[in-house]
């Protein structure tokens, strides 16, 4: 089950960098297309790198690549390089695809927490098994009086005789 989650999360990144790829790419190198070739050029090396990321299945070095891409993409509208209207759409498509990183990050933080909470509870059971348990202490009785020999019981009779009632 976990091959396939870490599988399909991996094909999740996948498809958003090649998302962002087409939609950059896309009229790229015409300025026709709001975008001009040196900026195109830049921002293609900017995406390979969020690609390959998350290919690798790599969202934390994908999301720093994303950066990457979202601060050429600032310098390239500050330069002139790309219309208003096509950052908007890259920006856009950008913040899909940071949206699907920081979730297949808090994904892994999840699972590597889970994973850590297992291997505790295996561990405490393992060293609850391997401790022998504590001695069990049994009470031990009290020892009963000893019998009064078969001497003293005739002198207390004896003692005893006529000094009951009346024989004063």
């Amino acid at each position: 089950m976990r091959l396939s989650f870490t599988a399909g999360r991996a094909s999740v990144l996948a498809w958003s960098g090649a998302f962002l790829a087409a939609a950059l790419l896309s009229g790229c190198g015409t300025t026709e297309a709001g975008l001009e070739r040196e900026a195109a050029r830049q921002l293609q090396a900017r995406v390979l790198e969020v690609t390959q990321a998350s290919s690798e299945n790599d969202p934390a070095a994908a999301l720093r690549a994303l950066e990457g891409l979202e601060a050429e993409l600032e310098a390239a509208q500050s330069a002139g390089q790309i219309s208003e209207e096509r950052r908007r759409s890259i920006t856009t498509i950008a913040t899909a695809v940071r949206a699907d990183l920081n979730e297949a990050i808090a994904a892994a933080e999840k699972a590597a927490a889970d994973k850590a909470a297992e291997e505790a509870r295996i561990a405490e059971e393992q060293a609850a098994a391997a401790t022998p348990p504590p001695p069990v202490e049994v009470p031990v009785p009290a020892p009963a009086p000893a019998p009064a020999p078969e001497g003293e019981k005739d002198n207390d009779k004896k003692d005893n005789e006529g000094k009951g009632k009346g024989n004063d």
